[in-house]
């Protein structure tokens, strides 16, 4: 049996024989398969030799039976997981759980996460679900489930933990920078329903959307929201604030359509006229998107909204609106994941998901490890209900000494606008974001 292990790996060695049918954020691209049967090198046929020695050692020596392939997969799993946060080996259960998370609903707490340092941390939680109600934040690190350190299971394991039936129980436990102690979050799983869009009028004509996930329909439900919008302004908007905080990213198709309903192909100049593209190691990897769009907004003014929870494609929305200068980037620095993932299938179960290559802006700006950084910088500020909101509070004309009142041709006072003290009091980035949005518009000007 060790000879036949030894075969098998120097074929394998020989011969590169993935092919690509399916993909998790940019199109399939099937890979070059080397025929050129060239023989192994003296190293080569040395680390093969010492993998399925080490195979036979486990299989005779160990202290309880264990078969080939647990061993196999187990040795496939630590070769992909430990190239990056983001590559991993898909079993059936694995692969058949990625299948079902990109329709867009799932059983859950609700967040997306990543390794670091050894224990998985919160890229985001995704809104309106367990997680997000609980109060998990975008960079916690959740170090035990149900009292068992994350660091005694794989990540598949501590996903499917995470994973359940609706309405069982889960205890995590977190570490928060700034806080000292862990924090205990009991969570009551239940059907993780994605609804990518949200959307609702703020102030004066001004839009708002919220966009949590980039999924096969999120772009057509974006151009509905925004016509709605417009509907209700009267045929046009004073300006729009695109929310993609804590949004994890998705498909890039979706993110390249999303970014192209802002602009306008026939006046942009620069970059080719590029929204996002990728270099890897193979042609094949190799992908640029371009601007065929009709900016839906007719040039009004257009903030998007970011925080450390905005990733991958999030990533590239904001980082090609921000190069063709057609919206205000406001909020914090985002998550800094510009690689692209691509699903590579061994066979008809079984799979691996592979960094592939990089994101760049339109510019040539790497996204990995750097993130989107605001053109405006707004931190996460929770204003008190009890606190004054005088020094955040834009001052207004009746709040000037021996101001006119504001008097109809009647002589009855006219009711005065309320101020949006609220806004703040609930979310200030955005309470900040609408102010430098009328901003825009008084002055005229494009970002």
């Amino acid at each position: 049996m060790t000879n036949h292990i030894r075969s098998t790996f120097r074929r394998l060695f020989s011969l590169a024989v993935f092919v690509c049918l399916n993909s998790w954020l940019v199109p399939a691209f099937p890979l070059d398969v080397d025929s050129s049967h060239e023989p192994l090198s003296a190293q080569q046929e040395e680390d093969i030799n010492r993998f399925v020695d080490t195979i036979s050692v486990i299989k005779k020596e160990y202290a309880k039976p264990i078969n080939e392939k647990k061993l196999l997969e187990n040795a496939i799993r630590g070769m992909v997981g430990n190239l990056d946060p983001h590559s991993e080996y898909l079993d059936e259960d694995a692969y058949k759980a990625l299948l079902v998370t990109t329709n867009g609903e799932f059983g859950g707490i609700g967040i997306e996460v990543t390794t670091e340092f050894g224990v998985l941390k919160v890229v985001t939680p995704i809104d309106d679900t367990p997680a997000f109600k609980a109060g998990i934040k975008s960079g916690d690190y959740i170090v035990a489930l149900n009292n068992i350190p994350i660091n005694q299971m794989t990540t598949d394991e501590a996903v499917d933990q995470m994973r359940g039936k609706q309405g069982t129980k889960l205890l995590l436990t977190v570490i928060r920078k700034g806080v000292t102690d862990p924090m205990k979050f009991n969570l009551i799983r239940d059907i993780i329903h994605i609804d990518s869009i949200k959307s609702k009028m703020l102030d004066d004509n001004y839009g708002y959307i919220r966009l949590s996930q980039f999924q096969e329909p999120t772009t057509n439900l974006l151009i509905t929201a925004i016509t709605n919008l417009k509907k209700q302004a009267g045929g046009h908007l004073n300006g729009l604030i695109l929310d993609l905080r804590n949004n994890p990213g998705g498909l890039l198709e979706t993110a390249v359509t999303v970014a192209d309903v802002f602009l306008d192909s026939e006046k942009i100049k620069d970059f080719n006229k590029l929204i996002v593209y990728t270099e890897g190691r193979v042609p094949e990897a190799e992908y640029r998107a371009i601007s065929k769009g009709h900016d839906l907004l007719d040039a009004a003014p257009l903030i998007v909204l970011i925080n450390e929870g905005s990733a991958s494609a999030s990533e590239i929305v904001a980082g090609a609106l921000q190069d063709y200068r057609r919206a205000m980037i406001v909020g914090t620095t985002s998550f800094g994941k510009g690689s692209v993932q691509t699903v590579l299938p061994l066979d008809h179960t079984h799979a691996i998901k592979l960094t592939t290559a990089l994101y760049h802006t339109p510019s040539g700006r790497i996204i990995q490890n750097q993130g989107i950084i605001p053109d405006i910088y707004v931190p996460e500020y929770k204003v008190g209900k009890e606190d004054s909101t005088a020094d955040i509070e834009p001052i207004r004309e009746m709040q000037l000494k021996d101001h006119l009142a504001n008097i109809s041709l009647d002589g009855k006072n006219v009711a005065v606008q309320p101020t949006l003290a609220s806004l703040a009091h609930d979310d200030f980035q955005l309470y900040e974001s609408l102010n430098i949005l009328k901003t825009m518009r008084m002055l005229n000007s494009k970002p």
